[in-house]
Order: structure tokens, then C-alpha cells, then sequence
């Protein structure tokens, strides 16, 4: 009985996991190049307002600059240390760079539908203009001042890739020494990617564009972006279809009950209830989606499935990030503020998309890959994927790893 649910289980994850193999190849591919062409400094000079120009740019910039939630709170970090305003980067750049990019859209396409792809770009514009509202009216300036001196007077030893903690002595650290001094990264990948960006150095983003070590970079910033989400997108996957297997549909059928189904109050409690479940399943966004399937085929409101995907921001490894950051204050504003923020998103779509007529038949997932062309898209990108592996760790002059740069 148990080996068969879980065989169930399995069988469901891999499901799953084949028909959004191509889209996330597509979507990592797409991030590595973003990366490549578009540079930290170049997006940082230009947020230092919290104006419509500056909250624009940042949603812009965060979208094209995908990443998992822990990249995205990282280089934010980063951001809002050089300077930009927290409407730019802790509203508008953090949230788009996990839950408005296009790996997220198309995952979210095959196994949802487009409605629910649609709605999550809208309400997650709302989401964004709600929070810079929250932080350029409701939180003091002066909580922004201290998190930021926080932020300078607390912070170690980065790798200058990825803009994660390292700790020089640890064994697993990868060493480079450079002009500067010596620099420290996660992973080979992030050092990788760091020597070649030193080897371009100023070089324009058309001439990156044109050449090969351009595009060599490219293909090691979405390998980079593979490592730094692999470990999320399978656990989303093994999760979903392990509860979708084992948890029996009367007990969803009790925890969505809360208020008959279509008044304010149930899709108040489906959104509320999603945050929750967003915040406890440690999942970064597009590892949600296969587990949002799950939720909306067993009851949960439209609107309750866009606010647990948008609290992966808020999960508690990334709140204990916020605290070392910004201090415990600043913490606690960040996760009420998306908390709520999220559950307002979610109730409003529902009644937008409601009002439109654009809310699938309860529980029935409306997505795919266009009739029959999915072993086609996965096998190409196969080839694409490989592709990568083969240019970013196996040509070029790749040199000696402990070769000083500069």
C-alpha cells in the first residue's frame, strides 16, 4: 500500500518534471544571457529614487535578472548597500527577479495555464506597488538608514558571482586571486563565471554580444543558475507528488473549507492559508508551481494559489537572511509587508480574473506544451543543455584555477 502511493507519488513528480524539462532550459538560458550582457553596476546607478522611473527600472531589471529567492535577496542586498532606494530594489527588484520571470511564467503555463500566468505578472505588479507604497509612506526612512548602516557594519566575505556568504577557511571554498587581493567563491561556477568577466573587463554589452567569450560566459551564468536551483526544483517536484499521493483530498477539502466556496471570506482564508503554506514549504518559486497544481486541484481559491507562490520570499531561512542583513527590525517589516502584501495580491486577482471570466473550472489544471510537441521541445533543449555543459566547462582557455586575475 505505501510502496504503491509513493510509486504514485513519483510517477506524478516525474510527470511533472518532463512536461517542464524544455521551459526551464529555455528560461535558465535566457537569465544566463540577461546576466551576461547586463551588469550590477550598470542597474544600481540608475535606482537611487523611489520614483515611478525607479520602481519601473527595478521590476524591469529583477524580471531579466532571474535568480532562486536566496540569489535574488542576495543581489538585492547588494543593490540597496550601493545605494538604490528600497522602493527599487526591496520592492520592486527582489520580487520580480523570483516571481516575474520567465521561467517561472512558462512553468506555470505548461502546468497551470496561461490564465494563471497572466495573473501572476498582474498581480505581482500589484504586489510591487503595494510594498513601495508600504515603504515610501508607512516605514520610516530612518529604519531604511540603520538597516543599510546594519548592512555595511555586519557584512563578511562574499563571492562577488553570486553575492553569497563564504567563509575563507572552509575547505569547500574556491580561492582567486586577484589585482584587489584574493576573492572567494561558493562554487567553481561562480569562479568561473568571475574569470571571464574579469577577462572582458570593460568590454560594451554589444561587443559581449558578438563574441565568443560572451556567449561562453552566458552558458556558465545558466549553468550557474542550474546550481544554484536544481536542489529547490526537484524537492518542489518529489514534494508535490509525494502529498499529492499520500494526503487524502478530504483533508484539503476541510483546510479550504473555511467560508462557502466563492464568498469574501473563502477566498480571504484560500489566500491567507496559502502565504502560510508558501512560508512553511521552504520552496523556492518555480519549485512551487508543481505544489500549487496540487493545491488548486484540491479546493484552494484562484487567488490563494498567487499568494503562495509569492511568499517564497518570506520562507524562514531567507527571514533569518533578512535579519543578518538589516538587523531583527527591519526583518520583521520585510515579512509582514510581504505576508501582507501577498494575501491582498491574491484576493485581488481572484476577483479581477473572477470579474473577467478568466478562472479556470475549480481544480482543473489548463495547461500545456501545444499537443504533441513536448518530447520534440525537451529533446531539442537537450541538445541546448548539453550545449552549455560542453561550452562552459569544456572549451576555452580555461587556464589554471588559482591564476591571479587582472
Amino acid at each position: 500500500m505505501v510502496v504503491g502511493t509513493v510509486v504514485e507519488g513519483l510517477r506524478f513528480a516525474g510527470e511533472m518534471a518532463w512536461e517542464t524539462w524544455w521551459a526551464l532550459v529555455l528560461g535558465f538560458t535566457i537569465a544566463g544571457a540577461v546576466e551576461t550582457f547586463v551588469s550590477e553596476e550598470q542597474m544600481s546607478s540608475v535606482l537611487g529614487g523611489d520614483g515611478w522611473r525607479e520602481l519601473g527600472l527595478g521590476t524591469v531589471f529583477g524580471a531579466a535578472s532571474s535568480s532562486c529567492s536566496f540569489g535574488a535577496v542576495a543581489t538585492t542586498k547588494s543593490l540597496f548597500k550601493k545605494g538604490a532606494s528600497p522602493v527599487a530594489s526591496l520592492a520592486a527588484f527582489q520580487f520580480a527577479s523570483t516571481n516575474l520571470v520567465i521561467e517561472l511564467g512558462l512553468v506555470m503555463w505548461i502546468l497551470l495555464g496561461w490564465q494563471f500566468v497572466v495573473a501572476d505578472y498582474v498581480a505581482g505588479l500589484v504586489l510591487i506597488g503595494l510594498l513601495a507604497v508600504v515603504f515610501k509612506y508607512v516605514v520610516p526612512d530612518r529604519w531604511f538608514t540603520a538597516a543599510r548602516d546594519h548592512l555595511r557594519e555586519s557584512e563578511g566575505v562574499r563571492d562577488p558571482s553570486c553575492g553569497m556568504e563564504v567563509d575563507p577557511t572552509d575547505e569547500d571554498v574556491f580561492a582567486l586571486d586577484t589585482d584587489g587581493g584574493a576573492e572567494y567563491f561558493c562554487s567553481e561556477s561562480c569562479r568561473e563565471a568571475y574569470r571571464e568577466e574579469q577577462r572582458q573587463g570593460d568590454a560594451d554589452w554589444r561587443d559581449r554580444l558578438l563574441s565568443r567569450d560572451g556567449w561562453r560566459l552566458a552558458s556558465k551564468n545558466a549553468l550557474g543558475e542550474w546550481e544554484m536551483l536544481w536542489t529547490d526544483i526537484v524537492a518542489g517536484f518529489l514534494v508535490a507528488g509525494l502529498i499529492g499521493a499520500f494526503v487524502p483530498r478530504a483533508w484539503w477539502t476541510t483546510l479550504f473549507g473555511v467560508g462557502a466556496e466563492g464568498t469574501f471570506a473563502w477566498v480571504l482564508a484560500s489566500a491567507t492559508i496559502g502565504a502560510v503554506i508558501g512560508v512553511v514549504t521552504f520552496v523556492c518559486s518555480v519549485g512551487n508551481v508543481p505544489f500549487a497544481v496540487v493545491l488548486w486541484q484540491n479546493g484552494i481559491a484562484f487567488g490563494g494559489v498567487m499568494s503562495f507562490i509569492f511568499a517564497d520570499l518570506i520562507v524562514p531561512t531567507i527571514d533569518d537572511a533578512y535579519r543578518r542583513y538589516y538587523g531583527l527590525r527591519m526583518a520583521a517589516v520585510l515579512f509582514v509587508s510581504i505576508f501582507a502584501t501577498a494575501v491582498v495580491s491574491g484576493v485581488f486577482i481572484h476577483y479581477a480574473w473572477s470579474g473577467l471570466g478568466l478562472i479556470p473550472a475549480q481544480g482543473t489544471p489548463g495547461g500545456t506544451a501545444p499537443s504533441g510537441y513536448t518530447t520534440y521541445l525537451n529533446a531539442a533543449f537537450t541538445l541546448v543543455f548539453f550545449g552549455q555543459l560542453y561550452v562552459g566547462y569544456w572549451t576555452g582557455d580555461r587556464g589554471d584555477p588559482t591564476a591571479q586575475v587582472g
